[in-house]
């Protein structure tokens, strides 16, 4: 496909346990790897078009740390924050968006409060809500939807709800292959390209990202944006090197 039309968004993404960013692989054996706002401001100046950070533990326990970071954050840098977590009500959604956040990324209470979309959709605007889905293959050419940093099942069909997320008020889909991430092998194609296939709204891919190829493979897809941590996180490219790397293949990137 010829994605000389569209700019393809690159965003690092920070998973925020506590104070730390951590990593793993599939969501699990998570290690810390460094500061957030000294990593988001690394990466602003690097030419990062967006920022996402997700609070991994906050559906599971209840913790609002993300107000901070996302407030520390923004006072360094000067591009979109996507922020996620444990958001479960619309003054939740007011308050990190006062905190210096553009979007807000929610997985588990949409699942568990479908209608709660809409409402936040109304309130804010589709291009503010950020349906999250974080989706592992169960059987060939079919994928579950998963909660909780990918520890609860749904019984949701990642397409299925993909589509329903998007009629409910989603401006904006973040897709996590639960499979791929962490583990530097490129991202799950297929399922990329079954979501954009059934859905009209931006798409951002995650999970897998190992090398500049593997942001090339995915561009060619017609997907909105590409967001990565390890290959980041652990300095083996930086967001300059994947942008160079894409225009010089004729992918259309922000500069």
């Amino acid at each position: 496909m010829n994605t000389t039309f569209k700019k393809i968004r690159i965003i690092p993404r920070l998973d925020v346990k506590g104070s730390n960013v951590i990593k793993g692989v599939h969501l699990e054996c998570l290690k810390i790897v460094g500061n957030p706002q000294d990593m988001a401001t690394r990466y602003y100046n690097e030419g990062a078009d967006e920022i996402i950070c997700m609070d991994i533990v906050a559906s599971l326990y209840g913790r609002k740390n993300l107000l901070n970071i996302i407030s520390e954050a923004a006072k360094n840098i000067f591009i979109p924050l996507t922020a996620g977590g444990g958001i479960k009500s619309i003054k939740d959604i007011k308050n990190i968006l006062r905190a210096g956040a553009d979007k807000v990324a929610i997985n588990t209470y949409a699942v568990k409060n479908p209608d709660f979309i809409p409402k936040a959709a109304k309130a804010f605007g589709s291009q503010c809500i950020v349906g999250s889905i974080e989706a592992k293959l169960i059987e060939p050419g079919k994928w579950e939807a998963f909660t909780d940093n990918g520890r609860e099942k749904t019984g949701l069909d990642v397409i299925k709800w993909a589509q329903r997320l998007e009629k409910l008020g989603a401006g904006e889909l973040l897709i996590t292959s639960v499979d791929k991430e962490g583990t530097t092998k490129g991202y799950d194609l297929e399922l990329m390209n079954k979501i954009t296939q059934a859905v009209k709204i931006p798409i951002i891919a995650c999970g897998g990202a190992g090398s500049p190829k593997d942001f090339y493979n995915t561009a060619t897809l017609g997907i909105d944006a590409i967001a990565a941590s390890h290959v980041f996180h652990y300095q083996k490219h930086n967001v300059k090197e994947i942008k160079k790397y894409l225009k010089n293949k004729k992918i259309n990137v922000r500069t």
